[in-house]
C-alpha cells in the first residue's frame, strides 16, 4: 500500500466514523500476517473491535442523557436494611421484563430506605441493556408537557387520560419522589405494578 493509498484509506475510515478500525487495521494485518490468519478472521476482528466500541459509547451515552444524579448499582444495594424487604421481588424486577409489557413500578417505604437508590440501579440496568431512561422529577415533566402544550406541539384531549402522551423514543422514565414513592415509567403507560412497602 503506499503512502497516498493509506492516507485515502484512513480519510474514509474516518468519514465514515469507523475510528477503531483505522487506529488498529495496521497493527492488526501484521499479527494476522505473523499467524497466518484468513481475510475474514483479520476483518472479523476489526468488525468485532468496532462493533465493541461502538455499543460502549452508546451505554455511556444513555447513561449520560439518563441524567442520574449519582450512579447506583444492585451490586450495591445494602440488603441488610431495610430487613423486611422482598429481596426476590427486587432482583427479579432487574429482568426488566416490565419494560417490554410497559408496566410502570413503584417502590414505597418511608425516607431513607434506598429506594432512589433502587430506581437509580434499574435505570443504569436498562441503560446497560439498550433502552433510554430519563431521571426527571414529576415536575419537570408537567412543566415540559405544560409548554409542548402552549407550544402546539401537545395534544391533549378527554380521552386521552387512559393513554397518556408518550414518546416514542423513551423507553423509561424515572420520577425519584413523589411522596416518597419513586416510579419508573415504562412508555408513561397507565398501568402499574407496585412493589410492597418495606
Amino acid at each position: 500500500m503506499t503512502p497516498s493509498d493509506q492516507t485515502r484509506l484512513d480519510s474514509q475510515l474516518q468519514h465514515l466514523h469507523l475510528h477503531h478500525i483505522k487506529s488498529h487495521y495496521q497493527l492488526a494485518a501484521t499479527k494476522a500476517a505473523e499467524q497466518e490468519c484468513s481475510h475474514v478472521d483479520y476483518l472479523a476482528q476489526l468488525i468485532e473491535g468496532q462493533t465493541t466500541l461502538r455499543e460502549n459509547r452508546s451505554i455511556e451515552r444513555r447513561i449520560r442523557n439518563a441524567r442520574f444524579p449519582v450512579l447506583k448499582t444492585l451490586e450495591e444495594f445494602q440488603w441488610s436494611w431495610p430487613k423486611k424487604i422482598n429481596r426476590s421481588q427486587i432482583q427479579n424486577l432487574f429482568r426488566l421484563a416490565f419494560i417490554a409489557t410497559q408496566t410502570n413500578v413503584v417502590l414505597i417505604g418511608n425516607v431513607g430506605l434506598g429506594k432512589t437508590h433502587l430506581s437509580i440501579a434499574l435505570g443504569h440496568a436498562a441503560c446497560l441493556n439498550g433502552h433510554t431512561v430519563l431521571f426527571t422529577t414529576a415536575i419537570d415533566i408537567i412543566n415540559t408537557l405544560a409548554a409542548a402544550q402552549s407550544a402546539g406541539g401537545l395534544k391533549l384531549n378527554s380521552h386521552a387520560t387512559s393513554n397518556p402522551p408518550s414518546s416514542s423514543s423513551m423507553s423509561s422514565v424515572i420520577f425519584p419522589s413523589i411522596s416518597s414513592a419513586p416510579i419508573f415509567c415504562s412508555k408513561l403507560s397507565a398501568s402499574a405494578m407496585s412493589v410492597p412497602p418495606w
